[in-house]
C-alpha cells in the first residue's frame, strides 16, 4: 500500500492555527491468501502517515505441503500391496475397454458373492470412473467378508486396504464439490476416523495413505476437516513427519499461528533434512512477523520491535538454509526476496527476485512477486514512472493466462494485484498537481479492479475491506462504511474492518456516538499487537468529543501498549493544546519527532504550538 494522504482535524478550542491528528487506519492482506475457504486472514495494520509494505510480503508463494502433495499424482490411492486396475490402451476406445472390464467385474462378483478380493477390485474400479457411491457399497462388502473371521478369508493387509479406501470414498462421496468449502458433519466425519484407527491398527504401513488424505481435505479447504485427520493419525503415528509438516500447514491457512509453529519446531527437531522444514517454518515467520506493522515511529522504542527483528532473521536464514539444500527451487527464492525487504535490505530482495525468475521465468506466482515489487518501488520512490507502467501490464498479462494455467494465480488475487497498481497510480498521482479528470479517470481504474476482485469471490471479506479502504483513503465516507459494513457481516471477528468502520463513521458524522460503540467493537477482537492503533483512533474520538480525560487515558494506554507510537504522542498533544497547557503539548510533539523524524503532522504541530506560546507568553507575565 502506499501513502494515503493525512487526515487533519481541527483543535478543539482553536480555529487558528488548524492542528493535525494522526488517524491510524487498518490494511488487510488480500493478495495472496486462499480464495475459498475463508479462514483468517494475514492482515495488517499501517497508519495514515506511513508507507506500509504490500499486501503479498507474508507470502508471495504459497509454500508447498511437502513431498506427499507434489507427488500426489504419482501416488496410486490403492496402497502399497493392492493389484491395480489398468485402463490404459488406444484413447479411441478407452471407454470401451472400461465399460467391458466394469461389466466382468460385476460379473465375477456375482459369481463368487464371498470373494472379498473381487468386490474390492470392483470397488477400486468405481473409485477410479469417480463414482464412490457404487465404490463404497463394494467396499462394504468386501469388509463384511473378511470380518467374518473365517480362517479361509483371514487377510489383515487386504481388510487394512479395503477399509482406508472405504474412507476415502466416503469423503469423496459427501464431498463432491471440493471447491464449496463445506465441512463434513460430525457424523460423516466419526466415520472416517474410525476407518482411520481401524486401518491403522491393523496395518501402520497405511500412514501415507491418511497423510494424503489429510493433504487432500487441506487442499479443497477443508481445514477443520484436515486438522481432525492428521491430528488422528499423529495420535496413532506420531513419528510420521510428513503428517506433522502438513498438520502446521492446516493451522497455519486456520490462522492458529501458534499450534504451526510447534509442529514446525516439533519438525525441525526431529529431521533438519525434512524437504519442507524450513520453508514452511519460514512462511509462518512471515505470517507472524510480516502481518504487523508497528506504525509511525513505533521503530523508536528497540524493545518493541525486537520480537519481529528476531523472527524476520530467524525467517531468512532458513530461507538461506533452503536455498542451499535446493538452489533452483524459485518459490524459495521468492519468499527469501520478502523476507530481505522486511528487513529493509531491499537491494537484495531484489537481487533474489531476480534469481527466481531466472530460475522460472514462465511461472506466475513468481511473475506476479516481481510486479509487486515494482510497485514497492514506485511506492517507496512516490515517483509513478515505467515501474507502475510494467506492473499494470504484468498484471494483466497474469489475468489473460492464469485460467489456462495448471499452477496460476487464482483471479481474485490475480485482479487484486491490478488494483494494487492502480491504487498506487492514483495515490502517487493524488499528491501531485495533475487535471482533475486525470485523477479521476486513475481512481475508476482502481474502483473497477477491486470490484472485479469482489465478483470473483463475493464471500471473500477482504476484497470487501481493500475496496472500504480505498473509498476511505478517497474520503467517500459513505461508499466506504457500506464496504466496510460488508466486510464485516462476512467475518464478524475482523477487529480491522471494524476499526476502520469506526474511522469513517467519526469522520463523516464527528457528533455520531455509532463510532465509539464500534471502535469498542474493534477493541474487543484485537489482539495485543493490535490494540494501540485502535485506542489511538478511540482516543481521538473522544478528543473530538471533547472528552479529554478520556481521551487522555486512551493515548497513555495505547502508549502503554507501543512504546514510541509516535501517533499517539501527536494526538496527547493536541489534548494539551485543547487544554492550553502549551509546554506540555510541546514536549508530546517533540516527543513524536524524536521517535518518527518524518511525521509531518507533528512537525506541523510543534510549529503551531511554539507559536501559540510565543503569542500567550505576554499575556500571562
Amino acid at each position: 500500500m502506499s501513502q494515503p494522504p493525512v487526515t487533519n482535524h481541527t483543535a478543539g478550542v482553536h480555529t487558528k492555527p488548524q492542528l493535525s491528528s494522526v488517524t491510524t487506519v487498518a490494511q488487510e492482506e488480500s493478495f495472496k491468501a486462499p480464495s475459498r475457504p475463508h479462514p483468517r486472514k494475514i492482515v495488517v495494520l499501517a497508519d495514515l502517515n506511513v508507507d506500509p509494505p504490500t499486501d503479498t510480503e507474508a507470502l508471495d508463494s504459497f509454500p508447498r505441503l511437502n513431498n506427499e502433495e507434489n507427488n500426489q499424482e504419482k501416488m496410486s490411492l490403492l496402497g502399497k500391496d493392492s493389484e491395480t486396475v489398468e485402463l490404459e490402451g488406444v484413447p479411441s476406445s478407452r471407454e470401451e475397454k472400461v465399460s467391458s472390464l466394469k461389466t466382468g467385474l460385476v460379473h465375477v462378483s456375482r459369481k463368487m458373492p464371498k470373494n472379498a478380493h473381487v468386490h474390492f477390485i470392483l470397488g477400486l474400479m468405481y473409485q477410479r470412473m469417480g463414482q464412490p457411491q457404487k465404490a463404497v457399497s463394494a467396499y462394504e462388502k468386501a469388509e463384511e467378508i473378511l470380518l467374518r473371521g473365517d480362517e479361509d478369508i483371514d487377510r489383515p493387509d487386504l481388510l487394512s486396504l479395503v477399509q482406508t479406501h472405504h474412507a476415502q470414498c466416503i469423503l469423496l462421496g459427501s464431498s463432491e464439490d471440493y471447491g464449496s468449502g463445506k465441512e463434513l458433519e460430525g457424523k460423516e466425519l466419526e466415520e472416517i476416523l474410525f476407518k482411520l484407527n481401524e486401518s491403522m491398527k491393523s496395518d501402520v504401513r497405511q500412514a501415507s495413505v491418511w497423510n494424503t488424505l489429510g493433504v487432500l481435505l487441506l487442499k479443497a479447504g477443508h481445514l477443520q476437516n484436515a486438522i481432525s485427520v492428521l491430528s488422528s493419525l499423529l495420535v496413532v503415528a506420531p513419528e510420521n513427519l510428513d503428517c506433522i509438516g502438513n498438520l502446521g500447514m492446516a493451522h497455519l491457512q486456520n490462522g492458529n499461528l501458534e499450534l504451526s509453529a510447534k509442529c514446525f519446531q516439533d519438525l525441525i527437531f526431529k529431521d533438519q533434512n525434512h524437504p519442507s522444514v524450513f520453508i514452511n517454518y519460514a512462511a509462518l515467520l512471515l505470517c507472524k512477523y510480516g502481518s504487523i506493522v508497528a506504525g509511525a515511529g513505533a521503530n523508536g522504542d528497540d524493545e518493541g520491535c525486537e520480537d519481529r527483528v528476531n523472527g524476520v532473521n530467524v525467517a531468512k536464514e532458513c530461507l538461506l538454509a533452503a536455498a542451499k539444500a535446493d538452489p533452483k527451487a524459485a518459490h524459495v527464492w521468492t519468499n527469501l526476496a520478502n523476507a530481505y525487504f522486511m528487513a529493509g535490505d531491499h537491494r537484495n530482495s531484489g537481487k533474489c527476485l531476480e534469481k527466481a525468475v531466472k530460475l522460472e521465468s514462465n511461472c506466475l506466482a513468481t511473475r506476479y512477486a516481481v510486479a509487486v515489487h515494482r510497485i514497492r518501488e514506485a511506492e517507496r520512490s512516490q515517483n509513478p514512472s515505467e515501474q507502475l507502467s510494467w506492473a499494470g501490464n504484468e498484471m494483466a498479462s497474469i489475468l489473460k493466462e492464469g485460467p489456462g494455467e495448471s499452477v496460476g494465480v487464482e483471479l481474485p488475487i490475480a485482479w487484486a494485484g491490478l488494483a494494487m497498481v492502480h491504487k498506487a497510480q492514483h495515490e502517487i498521482a493524488a499528491g501531485f498537481k495533475i487535471e482533475q479528470n486525470e485523477l479521476m479517470e486513475v481512481q475508476e481504474r482502481a474502483l473497477y479492479s477491486l470490484k472485479q476482485a469482489i465478483s470473483e469471490d463475493p464471500e471473500d471479506p477482504v476484497q470487501w475491506h481493500q475496496l472500504g479502504l480505498h473509498s476511505l483513503c478517497t474520503q467517500d465516507f459513505k461508499t466506504s462504511q457500506t464496504y466496510l459494513k460488508a466486510a464485516v457481516a462476512r467475518d464478524m471477528e475482523s477487529s480491522y474492518a471494524w476499526s476502520n468502520l469506526g474511522i469513517s463513521l467519526q469522520l463523516s458524522d464527528t457528533s455520531s456516538s455509532q463510532a465509539e460503540q464500534v471502535y469498542k467493537r474493534a477493541l474487543s477482537l484485537a489482539k495485543a499487537q493490535q490494540a494501540h492503533t485502535i485506542f489511538c483512533n478511540l482516543g481521538n474520538y473522544y478528543r473530538q468529543q471533547k472528552q479529554y480525560e478520556c481521551a487522555k487515558a486512551m493515548f497513555t494506554k495505547s502508549l502503554e501498549l507501543q512504546p514510541g507510537y509516535a501517533p499517539a504522542y501527536n494526538n496527547l498533544g493536541l489534548v494539551f493544546v485543547a487544554e492550553r497547557r502549551w509546554e506540555e503539548a510541546k514536549f508530546c510533539f517533540n516527543k513524536a519527532l524524536q521517535v518518527d523524524p518524518l511525521l509531518d503532522a507533528a512537525k506541523s504541530n510543534m510549529i503551531k504550538a511554539m507559536a501559540m506560546c510565543r503569542v500567550c507568553a505576554p499575556l500571562l507575565s
